[in-house]
């Protein structure tokens, strides 16, 4: 879902083998799984049950293989969306993917009285717990954010960064072999290269 091909742009940059796939024998047979996307959840969901994906992700974030989710490949790991309506997601993370409030009040001289949903653009993260996906990055860099909705996990101590949109809200999420991020690291140059590269060194 969206963007695909950015991600695997950055990889090759970075000299993987890199592949996108359809298939879930692909998928158990990779060193690493990588899952991007912008867009609906329920869409997302409804395709990766279509292509019968859903268990063999599944499968392999068990077997603790590498996993790396950007954006809604951060938000199907939870419980369930209220996106158009209550929708199941993997359920690997409990917790729910919730909305922006209405009526954020914006910053400092914006002349806009409320921030817009989407929350598109450059933000800052601040470091809660040292990932490994982390390394190199110093706490308060700017990333590329892209969302209305964002993940937020019954247990905190699951949260790895946290980034502030009108409320404080958690922008990445790290748990034994996954690292999962709202911001997008293959649009935010240099430093996102840092993560994307660190995650290539996950055993």
């Amino acid at each position: 879902m969206g963007n695909l091909r950015s991600v695997w742009k950055a990889f090759r940059y970075l000299g993987q083998e890199v592949k996108i796939t359809r298939s879930a024998k692909v998928l158990r047979d990779a060193r690493k799984i990588v899952l991007p996307g912008v867009g609906a959840f329920k869409d997302c969901m409804e395709n990766l049950e279509r292509l019968g994906l859903v268990e063999a992700i599944l499968e392999c974030i068990r077997s603790g293989k590498p996993y790396l989710g950007i954006c809604l490949g951060l938000q199907i790991l939870f419980d369930e969306s209220e996106e158009f309506g209550r929708t199941s997601g993997l359920g690997i993370v409990r917790g729910k993917v919730m909305r922006f409030p209405p009526n954020m009040p914006s910053y400092g001289t914006d002349p806009k009285p409320y921030l817009t949903v989407p929350h598109i653009g450059w933000n800052n993260v601040h470091i809660l717990k040292p990932a490994p996906h982390l390394r190199s990055v110093p706490d308060g860099s700017y990333f590329y954010f892209v969302h209305s909705y964002y993940g937020v996990p019954e247990d905190p101590s699951l949260v790895a960064t946290t980034t502030e949109y009108g409320i404080e809200f958690p922008s990445s999420i790290w748990m034994d072999n996954i690292f999962a991020c709202q911001f997008h690291p293959e649009k935010s140059q240099s430093l996102g290269l840092k993560v994307l590269k660190n995650f290539t060194e996950m055993e």
